[in-house]
């Protein structure tokens, strides 16, 4: 299996230290994704959505762990009870605000990413497909207070 980046981020910051950890924590964040020429005509009808899912690469992320302490938790996790980045694909997924489309470029807020990611796909958002009213979120009940001020630091790079 082999993918390839469909674009790249490009947003203030430069390392995983000091970056938002969901987008919903950072909805004033500007940030774009420059397409790749090759890409273009996957982008009709993309303007008709306000939100998009991004699926992206942790380029960064040299570590690959199945047990995590996360950014809002002390206690380790296995790999796949969170959003961490050290996991064995490195695949990330944000939800972001759609602003505008010009051309190969398209302008978000809410980013939780690093300048230069590698973007493999974009999907619409849509809520009747993807909102589940839920009461178990296992670990991440009671942390949730603390996403606004949670920022990325080195335990991951």
């Amino acid at each position: 299996m082999a993918c390839r980046p469909i674009g790249y981020i490009r947003c203030r910051f430069a390392q995983p230290p000091g970056t938002p950890i969901q987008t919903i924590a950072a909805p004033k964040e500007i940030a774009r994704l420059e397409l790749l020429p090759a890409y273009s005509a996957g982008l009709r009808d993309v303007e008709s959505f306000e939100y998009l899912i991004l699926i992206t690469h942790f380029h960064l992320c040299a570590q690959e762990r199945l047990e995590v302490t996360p950014f809002l938790d002390v206690q380790s996790h296995g790999v796949f009870a969170t959003r961490a980045p050290a996991r064995p694909n490195r695949l990330g997924l944000s939800i972001v605000r759609l602003l505008r489309l010009d051309e190969l470029t398209l302008h978000f807020a809410g980013t939780d990413r690093v300048d230069g990611t590698p973007v493999l796909d974009i999907k619409p958002y849509v809520p009747r497909f993807d909102v589940r009213d839920t009461q178990r979120i296992g670990w991440f009940a009671g942390r949730l207070e603390d996403l606004a001020c949670a920022r990325a630091d080195d335990r991951m790079v």
